[in-house]
């Protein structure tokens, strides 16, 4: 073979050979950052790469002349500057709660359990008489701030004649963060047990919506905290214990999930630093409380962007192309770590139908149409808890029910609120528990 032609092919040899060092030592990187669960912010993980890179080097350059032994030098000089990014903060390391609503009060609770939390208040408005009760909400997430559209709703559920309360759980939004080895679904009950008692208001009506209707039904599951509750409104829940959350998947009619646009907009995962922390947390790779990215700033560096098509799962496949803005980039909160933790303290949690089969306070379960909760969620809990006493089958809708879009929020205020009044249905009573086999068998 030619000089000309072998000349180029040892070229094309070498940097094969540099790239495959580079891809093996950011692979040997990430090994390390799983084994030391991040520690030093990654720079326990940066540190033993980079010597065990220059030893290698070393060794590989050791019969060569000096310029030669600076060739091996080259990989680990890439693959220790492309890893050092991920050991770089990008966002402040300490908690930057969202600024001030400008329509609604930002108050904060110190709560018994230790729990500081922000508390949102609408006194009743309208020509809709005022009702005794207080109606207590308790967002989605979990550890998610309560977004601007779900402030929109409970502004039209005062004007209903409720005094609505919502809190931001703890670590959310612009409640205090707890230190990550307190955050489980336990504590998110108790705080809502001693949020009611805080209210000072007697018993109180508790709407929970999605992973806050989880934290509703293991409080009705409870009997010292059941005790305070008089209704309780159960929307889209996720599994409610271990046993449930293992169950096989089955969803609802079809959602917008994969045929929404992107969401636009920063992203952290473009980020080495986050993309690495968020994605190894998410494949269980990573602990919540791990020393690569603390808990305050994985806060300040999530974004709403970062959701990615979880946002479009919450809407049905014909709302697809208008979906709406549900939160403003200022107002959006959201701790990755901390509601790991919470999810997998539901997983790890045994069955709570012995208790919850004992519940004696009124509820009513909500579903959507295009739910991207799993059914079984839903029915096991309709099954499991003798106290619903009304289902109601939301059409049109996804998991996000009060979202802007047509008369959304009207309808869903008035199944909430004929049923904390104890009025007529809006809608037939449905499923109800003889319904659950032909309901898993038809709605999918």
């Amino acid at each position: 073979m030619p000089p000309s032609v072998i000349r180029p092919l040892h070229l094309v040899g070498r940097l094969l050979a540099a790239t495959a060092a580079v891809v093996g030592l950011i692979a040997l990187f990430l090994a390390l950052i799983v084994a030391t669960d991040g520690a030093g912010s990654g720079l326990a993980a940066w540190s033993a790469t980079a010597g065990i890179a220059v030893v290698a080097a070393l060794w590989r350059g050791r019969r060569r002349s000096w310029q030669g032994r600076l060739v091996p030098f080259l990989p680990v000089l890439v693959a220790t500057t492309l890893t050092l990014s991920v050991c770089v903060p990008t966002v402040p390391t300490t908690r930057h709660h969202p600024p001030a609503l400008s329509f609604v009060t930002t108050e904060h609770m110190r709560l018994s359990t230790g729990s500081r939390v922000a508390v949102y208040h609408y006194s009743p408005t309208g020509n809709a008489p005022r009702q005794r009760t207080p109606l207590v909400y308790l967002n989605g997430g979990p550890v998610r701030g309560i977004s601007v559209l779900d402030h929109r709703f409970l502004r039209r559920l005062a004007g209903q004649g409720y005094d609505v309360y919502a809190y931001e759980q703890a670590g959310g939004g612009r409640s205090d963060l707890l230190p990550m080895n307190q955050y489980s679904i336990t504590r998110s009950v108790h705080d809502l047990g001693a949020f009611v008692s805080e209210l000072g208001m007697g018993r109180a009506d508790v709407l929970g919506f999605s992973s806050g209707a989880v934290v509703l039904t293991r409080a009705l599951a409870d009997p010292t905290i059941a005790d305070h509750l008089r209704r309780a409104v159960i929307a889209e829940p996720g599994p409610m214990d271990g046993p449930t959350a293992r169950m096989a998947e089955q969803k609802g009619r079809p959602s917008a999930r994969d045929i929404a646009p992107a969401m636009t907009g920063p992203r952290s995962t473009r980020v080495p630093r986050y993309a690495v922390a968020f994605g190894l947390m998410r494949l269980g790779l990573l602990s919540p409380d791990n020393g690569l990215v603390g808990q305050a700033e994985g806060d300040n560096a999530f974004t709403a962007a970062d959701l990615g098509s979880d946002t479009a799962s919450a809407y049905c496949a014909g709302d697809a192309h208008r979906i709406p803005v549900e939160d403003t980039a200022e107002n959006f909160s959201f701790s990755a770590a901390a509601s790991l933790r919470i999810q997998r303290t539901i997983q790890d949690s045994p069955s709570i139908t012995p208790q919850l089969r004992r519940s004696r306070t009124p509820a009513m379960l909500v579903i959507a149409e295009c739910s991207s909760q799993i059914r079984q969620w839903q029915t096991t809990l309709l099954a499991d808890n003798p106290a619903i006493q009304r289902t109601q089958y939301m059409p049109g809708v996804g998991h996000h029910m009060w979202n802007g879009l047509g008369d959304n929020d009207q309808r869903a205020a008035a199944v909430i609120t004929a049923f904390l009044q104890d009025k007529p249905a809006p809608l037939p009573d449905y499923p109800t528990r003889a319904d659950i086999p032909a309901f898993l068998r038809d709605h999918k």
